[in-house]
């Protein structure tokens, strides 16, 4: 019998990548100690040695049985015999680990358990292009390195229920990716922009991040998403609702030609008029465009060509006042009666759209907003710039203050900018293909589902298939794996399972992993707070690691609140008012009181 204090058993089948061990008599116990250190047997998801001559062969433990000889032999003397399932995974040639396996063992081929310094070959140090981002589960004296190269350009999943440790995990792997053990910098071209649903961020990377907010805090940036950059279906769509398909040409017209005369009138270079469509991102009045229509669908007219509107009142397109005319004369008397209006409701939606203030970051973008003679104070380049041009390595858009029913529409459109930028930009040293960028989506199940088909999905479906060609990595992050599009979820290359109650969210991220690794998933629910199963093309293997903690004050804004501490209190006079305030002004710190 092999003597060595790591001798677990012998191989006793192999089909293919995987292999039954039978485990020695000595192991029963569960327990192995070498070197002063105890070793669990047979935990799923730990790793086994099988040498082969100078090289050794390793696997993960996907399953564990036992079974007794006397059920199978009819000998009731005999003792209790175990087996551990295997999935190869990777072998060291020499001292260097590889992936994959190039040789398969032999029956009664000596299965061994694996140390630490058996880890430290698997797991090496962090080279070049590698980040720390925790430490193995099993030994936290085993730093874990995932590719930087790969995480951004093959796509990235973070799944975990409520409670998991989802959003402090995405700060402490942000944080990971641009700085180093001591906090200082590692990656200063670095591009990462993080599309903050809730507004949870900004308090655990406000340091190392420049923070867009729809509702800005002290410190924070205004966030504009012109109108002008959204593709024209979807803003007509927005502005007007359902429209005949020759309404809409109307519209389209006119936004064409003051985009054509946006060009004109301010001598934009390098641009071909001829080429120039609805689509195209040039800056244009939407309140001249609404009273122009205005004046077309509502007036009478002096003439009978139609070219003196018989008007009472001008209005006033700045303030969106609408003109009134005169009404039709009698018989062929004029004025001459013109459309009558047909247009009323769409105009009258477009309208309440621009004066409404919830909407004002995206209707009336401050620097961004053309006045009536197509004059800009910042075009295109500053807004990318702003948003991608900054010092700070993490972009952070917080769209906690916009309105959820718009959700789709205005993530889409930001999702839209960054991908034609690089697209477009590719051949430029500013372009993603020089500066890549990497996407972080929150909250991804709720416009990403299989049976979404608003603009959001549109884009990132784009990004996770085109993305890489260009620049651009996603990162998803989702507390229901199961609700976010199979397809788009099989484009994620590398997966951070965080713990994971839901029988059907598990299934699905069974499924988006490898086979071979199922028994590691298996394990999802009882994952610790901060936990996540690693697995994918940035991964040297599929692993457990428990994700760095943040420093004191780096943590998100997500915390539960302590129930037992509060409402053992003692309840004074309140006062509601303030709540209100904020629900009203769409702003939850429009009122300060003190507590």
């Amino acid at each position: 019998m092999n003597k060595e204090p790591t001798y677990l058993g012998s191989v006793s089948a192999v089909a293919g990548s995987s292999l039954t061990v039978e485990l020695a008599p000595k192991v029963n116990s569960g327990l192995l100690i070498i070197g002063g250190k105890t070793h669990r047997v047979g935990q799923v998801g730990s790793f086994v040695r099988i040498p082969q001559g100078y090289n050794n062969l390793y696997g993960l433990i996907a399953e564990t049985s036992e079974s007794s000889s006397a059920d199978q032999i009819g000998d009731a003397h005999e003792t209790d015999r175990r087996w551990i399932k295997i999935e190869l995974v990777g072998e060291t040639i020499g001292d260097e680990f590889e992936r994959g396996i190039s040789q398969y063992p032999s029956i009664n081929d000596e299965a061994h358990l694996v140390v630490e310094s058996d880890l430290r070959k698997i797991y090496g140090s962090a080279d070049s292009g590698q980040i720390v981002v925790g430490t193995l589960s099993s030994s936290d004296s085993i730093k874990v390195s995932i590719d930087l190269d790969k995480l951004v350009t093959r796509h990235s999943a973070v799944l975990g229920s409520t409670g998991s440790g989802k959003s402090t995990s995405v700060s402490s792997l942000l944080r990971s990716i641009v700085t180093d053990e001591h906090g200082a910098t590692c990656y200063p071209a670095a591009r990462i922009v993080l599309i903050d649903i809730h507004g949870e961020y900004s308090a655990a990377l406000g340091d190392i991040a420049s923070v867009f907010s729809v509702i800005p805090k002290d410190g924070e940036t205004k966030l504009h998403i012109p109108y002008w950059c959204v593709s024209s279906e979807n803003l007509i769509d927005f502005l007007c609702g359902p429209i005949s398909e020759g309404n809409k040409s109307l519209v389209f017209d006119r936004i064409v030609e003051q985009k054509i005369a946006f060009i004109q009138n301010n001598a934009v270079p390098g641009i071909d008029v001829g080429r120039v469509s609805a689509d195209t991102p040039i800056p244009f009045s939407l309140k001249k465009i609404w009273h122009d229509l205005m004046v077309y669908d509502n007036a009478n007219w002096d003439d009978k060509e139609k070219t003196i509107p018989s008007y009472t009142d001008k209005g006033d397109a700045e303030t969106l006042c609408p003109p009134r005319f005169k009404p039709p004369g009698a018989s062929s008397n004029p004025p001459h009666k013109g459309n009558g209006g047909v247009m009323k409701k769409h105009l009258d939606l477009m309208r309440s759209r621009l004066l409404d203030n919830q909407f004002s970051f995206f209707m009336s973008p401050g620097d961004w907003q053309p006045n009536l003679d197509l004059k800009v104070k910042k075009d295109l380049p500053e807004l990318i710039e702003s948003w991608l041009g900054h010092d700070k390595p993490i972009t952070i858009l917080d769209l906690s203050g916009m309105p959820s029913a718009r959700l789709d529409l205005l993530l889409g459109s930001v999702l839209d900018i960054i991908f034609e930028s690089a697209l477009w930009g590719r051949n430029y040293k500013e372009g993603m293909k020089n500066r890549p960028v990497l996407l972080v989506l929150e909250e991804a199940h709720r416009y990403l589902s299989a049976g979404a088909v608003g603009l959001s999905k549109s884009m990132v479906q784009k990004i996770a298939k085109e993305g890489r060609k260009f620049g651009v990595g996603a990162m998803l992050v989702s507390q229901r794996p199961s609700e976010i599009d199979e397809t788009i979820l099989s484009q994620c290359g590398t997966l951070f399972a965080l713990r994971i109650n839901n029988a059907t969210d598990r299934s699905r991220v069974k499924s988006a992993m490898s086979e071979g690794i199922s028994g590691i998933v298996d394990s999802l629910p009882v994952l610790r707070t901060g936990e996540a199963v690693i697995a994918g093309e940035a991964a040297r293997l599929p692993m457990r690691c428990r994700f760095k903690l943040p420093r004191e004050g780096h943590f998100p804004d997500s915390k539960d609140p302590v129930v037992a501490t509060s409402w053992s209190k003692a309840v004074g006079k309140e006062d509601y008012s303030a709540l209100v305030s904020a629900w009203r002004n769409q702003d939850p710190s429009a009122v300060q009181k003190k507590d």
